[in-house]
């Protein structure tokens, strides 16, 4: 069985985006493994806590997050 486990923070998505983020996975395991795959795909969007992981060693927030992108 096909498995992506997405973790995201909490509040970051809508219900829209996480059925995007279902459907196109869904879509990329067909592409790969062929149809046989699509009805045994199973995608887990996982919400994570606000300030609940980080990265390079610096605990993210979302408000983190949204800033705009430094040039």
């Amino acid at each position: 069985m096909p498995f992506a486990n997405f973790k995201v923070p909490a509040g970051s998505l809508d219900e829209k985006q996480k059925e995007l983020i279902v459907t196109r996975t869904t879509e990329l395991y067909v592409e790969v493994y062929g149809e046989r795959a699509r009805n045994s795909t199973m995608v887990l969007v996982e919400e994570v806590t606000d300030g609940g992981w980080g990265i390079g060693g610096d605990v993210l927030t979302l408000a983190m997050l949204q800033q705009p992108a430094r040039d």
